[in-house]
């Protein structure tokens, strides 16, 4: 029944800097709160929350801080228990690959492998002095090239007679 007792605990689950940034409230120094009362009395005199005689409003300054908690303005974070679990994973040193049981590995050695001549030939790639693969070079010495080919096709294709009616 009295709001009070519950700006503890927010004040243990929001950071000093939100709090202070969005009442206005600076977070060190003189000026700054060293209890939830004091907090309280600063945030009422701040919003204008009054008694009569100009006395702070603990109780309506404790609804208005419990209302921007739960709304969302005071930001809150709690990690969840997966993000806990991969920051002690990650702590961990990792194996460069994954072992399975009963599975051995065998490792290949990728930088001898080389093009056969054949392959190379079948896909039109030669290679110049220095060792370049090049593209569209054709090793047959007959000077001409595939597109050069294709685009000597058959012109006395008829379509038709030509005789619309």
């Amino acid at each position: 029944e009295t709001p009070e007792d519950y700006i503890d605990a927010i004040q243990e689950a929001v950071k000093r800097e939100h709090i202070a940034a969005l009442y206005g409230l600076p977070k060190t120094g003189d000026d700054s709160w060293n209890s939830s009362e004091e907090l309280l009395e600063k945030i009422a005199v701040k919003c204008g929350r009054l008694l009569k005689g100009g006395e702070p409003c603990l109780r309506s300054a404790a609804i208005y801080i419990i209302n921007d908690y739960q709304r969302g303005r005071l930001p809150h974070y709690v990690a969840p228990p997966e993000l806990k679990d991969d920051e002690e994973e990650k702590s961990k040193p990792k194996a460069e690959t994954a072992e399975i049981e009963g599975v051995e590995l065998d490792r290949q050695n990728l930088e001898n492998i080389t093009r056969s001549k054949e392959v190379e030939e079948s896909k039109g790639v030669a290679a110049n002095e220095n060792g370049d693969d090049v593209e569209g070079e054709d090793d047959g010495g007959d000077g001409s090239s595939d597109s050069e080919e294709e685009a000597e096709a058959p012109a006395s294709i008829a379509v038709g007679a030509g005789d619309w009616d």
